[in-house]
């Protein structure tokens, strides 16, 4: 027939179309290559690549999730310990992430396995445990820096374990019991402190005012009088005492010095 040829021509053309046409996802980039060099990234949607002469490769955007593995590593104060950590990252450069790195998923688990190793080695073992925000950051800027240049970019950095040897946990434990023990004596001293600084307040109150001390004593014999006692404590007061005292105490020290009292019987006695 006259017409064969062009259908023949007809029919490769539209088997050439098909085998052309591609979908690509919305989480999805084609990074395409003409003739070996880099052409332009294209997607999402349906696309175009002519067979023979381009070459499309598929990269995913979506946020990746990777558990690094336990690594071993030692502290700055020389504390041997074990740590894992969970990594999120995604592409945000398809081109250099295919043409910059030859596997970036590898690359960046293993950069993040060094680095944790590395940053564990610049902190003290108290500091991990207590600031372990301060921790995350600090890995997940080294890892952007160095992780820019083949267009991953990390979201975030979460270290999962820090795991210790149980020599070192009771260790910890022996520390933690020892720092409760002072800070109770230090609160305790302080109790009586304050109740010492408080009784001499009050007394110098009572002190001061005239017939204060009575009225406590009369307040503190009130309080023994309600309980049902069969014994009752009558302390002498001291006001009471205190002339007798006065008086003892002179004729002790006059009796001390030598002096002789002579009592002179009045004029016109027997």
């Amino acid at each position: 027939m006259i017409y064969e040829p062009a259908f023949i021509l007809v029919f490769l053309a539209a088997i050439v179309v098909f085998w052309s046409l591609y979908i690509i996802y919305e989480y999805q980039r084609a990074v395409v290559f003409t003739f070996g060099r880099f052409s332009q990234v294209k997607g999402p949607g349906l696309i175009i690549v002519l067979p023979i002469i381009q070459r499309k490769v598929r990269v995913d955007l979506r946020t990746q999730v990777h558990d690094v593995p336990v690594q071993e590593a030692i502290s700055r104060d020389n504390v041997s310990i074990k740590v894992d950590a969970v990594l999120y990252f995604r592409v945000v450069d398809a081109a250099k992430a295919f043409i910059n790195v030859e596997d970036y998923f590898s690359a960046t688990s293993k950069l993040a396995q060094t680095t944790l190793r590395s940053v564990i080695g610049k902190h003290e073992l108290d500091e991990m445990l207590a600031e372990r925000n301060k921790l995350n950051k600090d890995i997940q800027t080294i890892l952007e820096n160095q992780v820019m240049a083949w267009g991953i970019e990390v979201i975030n950095v979460e270290v999962r374990d820090i795991l210790l040897t149980d020599n070192m946990i009771r260790a910890i434990a022996k520390q933690a019991e020892a720092e409760r023990d002072r800070r109770a004596k230090v609160i305790h001293a302080d109790a009586e402190f304050q109740a010492a600084q408080t009784l001499t307040n009050a007394a110098n109150i009572l002190a001061s005012a005239p017939g204060g001390m009575q009225l406590r004593y009369l307040q503190t014999l009130s309080e023994i009088a309600r309980e049902n006692n069969s014994t009752v404590i009558f302390p002498m007061p001291i006001d009471l005492v205190k002339p007798f005292l006065d008086i003892i105490e002179h004729t002790a020290s006059t009796r001390g010095s030598g002096r002789t009292v002579t009592i002179t019987p009045p004029a016109g006695g027997a």
